[in-house]
């Protein structure tokens, strides 16, 4: 029963972006698998039996979007490792909407830390959320940097993909991920996750899998 409320919040969300905020209709299948990535990862990690730690409450309205970009980028960094002030405080405006003042902490938490490279992703996502779904200049170089400070983790690959797929330019995307799995090794935590991605983008996108060879009679 516990996953009821999460597909009920998924329809909600979907029905809102068609109905009241007038989603193209050359977007829905973007939008739509956006989502069922979202539960594709919760499906993979998360478990909705478990009682949930208590959190602090955040005044004002939260974003869905911007809580399931938080979690997204997180399942590519250690569990244990917090990330830096600056990004804690980001994510708390990002979880509220807030992109542009959750983009203005990610600049201090670069300027102070180059070499933090998912400051440097963070910032690349607040970007394109403020620009609603843009991959801009901006966004690009802080994903560029991401990659050049921490080149073995897949986080800067996977969320300019993921740019791409919002800016409504999935051929991008598919060579991106595509390249990403091929490369990824083999005992790597994110390797099934990013390949069960890729796998519903396809079906979305309505590219045939490989097949064997066919049964001679």
């Amino acid at each position: 029963m516990s996953w009821l409320p999460i597909l009920a919040l998924t329809l909600l969300v979907f029905g809102l972006a068609v109905f009241l905020l007038k989603l193209p209709r050359s977007m829905w299948t973007l939008f739509g698998s956006a989502l069922l990535f979202g539960l594709a990862g919760y499906a993979m990690q998360g478990n909705p039996g478990q009682a949930a730690a208590p959190a602090a409450p955040v005044a004002g309205e939260t974003s869905e979007t911007g809580e399931l970009m938080i979690e997204a980028r997180r399942e590519f960094y250690p569990e244990g490792r917090l990330p830096s002030r600056f990004v804690v405080t980001a994510d708390a405006f990002t979880r509220r909407g807030q992109h542009d003042q959750a983009a203005n902490f990610l600049r201090n938490a670069v300027a102070e830390d180059p070499r933090d490279g998912e400051a440097w992703v963070a910032l690349g996502n607040a970007l394109v959320e403020h620009a609603n779904g843009q991959l801009n200049a901006a966004a690009l170089y802080a994903y560029s940097r991401a990659e050049d400070v921490d080149p073995n983790n897949p986080a800067p690959t996977y969320f300019l993909g993921l740019a791409y797929l919002q800016a409504g330019e999935p051929g991008n995307t598919l060579a991106l991920w595509r390249e990403l799995l091929e490369n990824a090794p083999e005992d790597a935590d994110w390797r099934e996750l990013l390949a069960v991605r890729l796998e519903r983008l396809e079906a979305l996108l309505g590219i045939a899998q490989p097949s064997g060879p066919p049964e001679t009679e």
